[in-house]
């Protein structure tokens, strides 16, 4: 019984060592979203641009990027410019400002240009809590209908829209989706 005692403090030790090393390849990028495949959530909140509009998921046209972002986030920023590129090159993009003040969010659009087409102020993070959001940047692919069909977490860049995200905006432009 002693040496079943004695045992026990190891075992618990390769119980959590086995768990952590798991973990070393799991990709942070691929955090599990529920609502694959479902619609966006309900929404009624204002237009960034014009705070007495309201904007809901249906005036949301897809296929398209929903970029949730905040002035405060410094990995936004880096992504900003990509976005931008993607916007000229006719991809549609709507955002969700997270979290931010409408003043700064709208300065921030002025200084460094506008990608989106419909721009969500979420001050408080409804949205984002709708969306199951961690943090920003986070973008979802949706297709024509309004559902989710990716969840991207992280800024997009070159490689991220080429191999990842790009393919599949792609195929929802061929599917009619």
């Amino acid at each position: 019984m002693k040496r079943l005692i004695l045992l026990l403090p190891l075992a618990l030790f390769l119980g959590v060592a086995v768990f952590l090393y798991r973990g070393l390849f799991l990709n942070p990028q691929e955090l599990p979203s529920a609502l694959i495949d479902k619609p966006l959530p309900a929404f009624s909140l204002s237009d960034l641009k014009n705070e007495q509009r309201l904007v809901t998921e249906k005036d949301l046209e897809g296929p398209a990027l929903v970029n949730v972002w905040a002035t405060w986030c410094p990995t936004c920023k880096a992504e900003h410019q990509m976005l931008n590129r993607l916007a000229q090159a006719g991809v549609i993009i709507h955002g969700v400002n997270y979290k931010d003040d409408g003043e700064a969010a709208r300065k921030w659009l002025k200084d460094y240009l506008d990608p989106y087409q419909v721009n969500i102020a979420d001050p408080k993070g409804s949205l984002g809590i709708n969306l199951g959001v961690y943090g920003a940047p986070e973008t979802f692919l949706i297709d024509a209908q309004g559902i989710i069909r990716h969840k991207y977490v992280g800024a997009i860049d070159e490689r991220v829209w080429r191999e990842e995200l790009a393919p599949r905006y792609q195929a929802l432009l061929e599917d009619g989706q």
